[in-house]
């Protein structure tokens, strides 16, 4: 009988490979979508693991606001010439400039919904089939309603009701002419499994996720980066905050932690103490009761 025993991490990993390697053998146009965040850059690792030595076997597709942070265009960059990946970039700037979405206006502007007409139409033009995403079921409750494959109508619209039962792993990629498929390889990670994760494989991530110097001003409770792209209010004032990011989005709806997590120890120290969800600081979450779900019917990532 063999003595070789798996962790937590590793069957995780292994389960993740699994479905990665599925979606390779049952779709002809995948995609894995990066944002440069920390689940997707773990989504991304892993793919690399699952088919090493051959390059990923399909492209990575980043939507980009273009209200990003700059540490995350520069980590992308530099991951997909590390990696020897092909990227394909989604520009809202240009559906905004086609007339294909409006800009919002105003001190709670934000591209982040924007990004759902992007993501569509770049799916339709390079005519993927499934899009691989790194999505939890601990993250939102919206997420947690999706299985690993999440089917998407003709309209890129998803419907809670129509997804397909999943025995034993057992994957139904199934579909009509237009249809695809959002797969989420790491369903059954949590946060805290993410950045254990990270500090085993020594992954590099963006430094924005440490601890560091940056003006910031406070919003309803929130910490936000003062960057160009945001309006401030008359009695909003910038200031110097020691801050981190939890989760990564678009600039406008990315709130910030005070932190002192200089290392990947000290964060997963601070998850551990921490009561705040993880996307207590997204603002783009707070829009509604409904925010997350409503934009996920849409045809969100």
């Amino acid at each position: 009988m063999s003595k070789y025993k798996l962790t937590h991490l590793k069957e995780l990993e292994a389960e993740s490979i699994y479905v990665l390697r599925e979606v390779a053998a049952q779709f002809e146009r995948p995609a894995l979508l990066f944002s440069g965040g920390k689940d997707s850059i773990v989504v991304t690792c892993l793919a690399y693991k699952a088919f090493y030595p051959l390059k990923i076997p399909f492209p990575l597709v980043h939507i980009d606001t273009g209200h990003n942070f700059i540490e995350t265009i520069e980590y992308r960059d530099t991951l997909v010439k590390k990696l020897r990946a092909e990227l394909i970039v989604g520009s809202v700037q240009e559906s905004i400039d086609t007339g294909r979405v409006k800009e919002e206006t105003g001190y709670y502007a934000s591209r982040n919904k924007l990004q759902t007409v992007t993501l569509l139409d770049t799916i339709e033009k390079y005519k993927f089939d499934a899009a691989i995403g790194g999505a939890r079921r601990d993250e939102e409750k919206a997420r947690a309603k999706e299985r690993f494959f999440s089917h998407r109508d003709e309209f890129g619209q998803w419907n809670p009701k129509n997804q397909r039962p999943e025995l034993w792993n057992i994957f139904n990629g199934k579909k009509n002419i237009g249809e695809h498929f959002r797969v989420f390889p790491i369903s059954n990670w949590t946060e805290m499994d993410v950045w254990q994760y990270i500090y085993r494989e020594n992954i590099e991530m963006p430094s924005i996720y440490y601890t560091h110097e940056r003006k910031v001003f406070l919003r309803d409770g929130q910490w936000l980066a003062a960057e160009p792209c945001m309006k401030l209010k008359p009695d909003e004032k910038t200031v110097i905050k020691q801050v981190r990011c939890r989760t990564i989005g678009d600039i406008s709806c990315t709130g910030l932690t005070l932190s002192k997590a200089t290392s990947l120890e000290d964060i997963i120290d601070e998850i551990a103490a921490t009561r705040i969800t993880e996307r207590g600081g997204r603002a783009d979450d707070k829009r509604s009761e409904t925010a997350m779900e409503d934009r996920k019917v849409a045809g969100y990532f």
